[in-house]
């Protein structure tokens, strides 16, 4: 009696492991099949070649940022532009000053959105801020004036008057502003993620006049 016990038990043991094993291999087989359908990550298609803050006082007091942006516009996204869609790219930048005790104090989280569409009118490209749009006879024109940013006024000149302050910034094409199937495909299409990582802004110092 005892040995049919321990025999039971053991079998159901060995039932209890192999019920285990199965369950971790349906487990990793459902990782695996899952990692599968998920896009790897697309290559950088945009970076910040340099950025650099600059605290001015004087006539024209203030605390303005220059950029550069390497950008490349996949085909994809080249082809949707001539035909009528267009892409909206945003710059973000962030002040914070570092507090040892406790998170970092944001001090300043902004950004300029442009606006980059095609005329089939005019044939012509055009590149929008706000209320200003600027043609171009190429999309190649208006993608070099998008890479730069030039004397952005982000504060005044007291911005960055600690020596804890620090800032960063970057660029990435916002999706949300994408009609609806475009903003299905953007969540599986590696052509459609574009977005620059965080870089931390120089400050140069004034130079004196």
């Amino acid at each position: 009696m005892r040995a049919s016990a321990r025999c039971d038990r053991g079998e159901n043991g060995q039932r209890r492991g192999a019920r285990a094993w199965g369950r971790a291999c349906a487990w990793a087989l459902a990782v695996g099949w899952l990692a599968a359908l998920l896009p790897a990550r697309a290559e950088e298609k945009i970076a910040v070649s340099y950025a650099t803050v600059t605290v001015r006082s004087g006539a024209d007091p203030g605390t303005f940022v220059n950029a550069q942006f390497d950008l490349a516009l996949p085909a994809a996204l080249r082809e949707a532009v001539d035909h009528g869609i267009a892409l909206y790219f945003a710059i973000e930048i962030e002040v914070s000053r570092s507090r040892w005790w406790w998170f970092d104090k944001i001090l300043l989280d902004d950004a300029i959105e442009y606006r980059l569409s095609f005329s089939p009118l005019t044939r012509q490209y055009r590149l929008a801020r706000g209320g200003l749009a600027l043609p171009f006879d190429s999309l190649d024109q208006a993608l070099a004036t998008l890479r730069r940013v030039t004397q952005w006024r982000i504060g005044d000149s007291s911005l960055y008057e600690a020596s804890n302050t620090q800032g960063r910034i970057r660029m990435h094409l916002d999706t949300s502003m994408l009609p609806k199937p475009f903003q299905v495909s953007a969540l599986t299409d590696p052509d459609w993620i574009l977005t620059s990582d965080w870089y931390r802004l120089t400050l140069v110092p004034e130079r004196p006049n």
